[in-house]
């Protein structure tokens, strides 16, 4: 009896022990959109993430569990071995665009890789170089976070934060964009260079988000791009309240179509 109970106390010890490495979250929603004057619609919404970790090792799988089945949507390994990362994508995901009329790609391609970053920490920045021979340097400077990338496209990213003002300045390959935010009298408000803006403010318990949202021009389609059709801009009206069960409430107002999408949505 007592040996039975023994192996009883090392099987929950070695369960209990497995358990603590994973961890479980997810997300769910169901939304109601009237459309305007076409006709109304529902959708829904669920997703897992399931991380396990062993060590320095972890494996994040992410499934989409609203469909017929269960959909795996990522899988990533990731472990380190002194300066070096080595990162595998495992999932094979869908990569031709559900759409052919916003210059999504327009091609299924291979997308499971392995990258082999090796991390080298030099005074204040460190510098990477991964399997593909791109050398990335990042670091702080005087309040400045800094980040380089140099391969197939150069990309330099600079951000920090000044008198109260969030700024964060990308060029790739010769082309920039950049986003601003700040906070005046408790509304949050983000400006990027696509002219879009958007301001956030508590409204009596409730989170209200006004956004501005610039014209879109047409393209046409390339060899590994559908074309992008014109949009009109638009604004939209979105006020959410979190509920003491954990969910959130919230309803939009879009101006592009004259609609309202109500929509409760949980994450845990």
């Amino acid at each position: 009896m007592k040996k039975l109970i023994a192996l009883f106390a090392v099987s929950a010890v070695a369960s209990t022990s497995a358990v603590a490495g994973i961890a479980l979250s997810g997300t769910a929603s169901v939304s109601y959109d009237d459309n305007g004057t076409l006709a109304a619609s529902k959708s829904y919404d669920a997703d897992l993430s399931v991380v396990g970790t062993a060590g320095s090792t972890t494996v994040t799988i992410g499934a989409d569990v609203n469909g017929a089945s269960f959909a795996p949507t990522s899988a990533v390994m990731a472990t380190t071995i002194g300066p070096v990362t080595v990162s595998a994508d495992l999932h094979d995901e869908v990569s031709l665009a559900t759409t052919t009329t916003g210059g999504g790609q327009n091609y299924e391609s291979t997308d499971t890789s392995i990258a082999v970053t090796l991390d080298v920490p030099i005074g204040d920045a460190t510098i990477g170089l991964n399997d593909s021979g791109d050398v990335t340097m990042s670091g702080t400077f005087s309040g400045v976070t800094i980040t380089h990338t140099g391969g197939g496209t150069d990309t330099t990213t600079g951000s920090a934060s000044i008198a109260g003002m969030d700024i964060s300045v990308t060029n790739a390959a010769g082309a920039s964009t950049w986003s601003m935010a700040t906070t005046v009298s408790g509304v949050s408000l983000t400006l990027t260079d696509a002219q879009k803006i958007t301001a956030a403010f508590g409204l009596a318990g409730n989170t209200m988000t006004v956004s501005a949202v610039p014209a879109v021009a047409s393209a046409s389609s390339t060899f590994t791009a559908y074309g992008v059709t014109a949009v009109d801009k638009y604004s939209t009206v979105a006020i959410s309240r979190s509920l003491t069960s954990g969910a959130t409430l919230s309803a939009t107002y879009s101006t592009k179509d004259d609609s309202l999408t109500l929509k409760a949505a949980v994450a845990f």
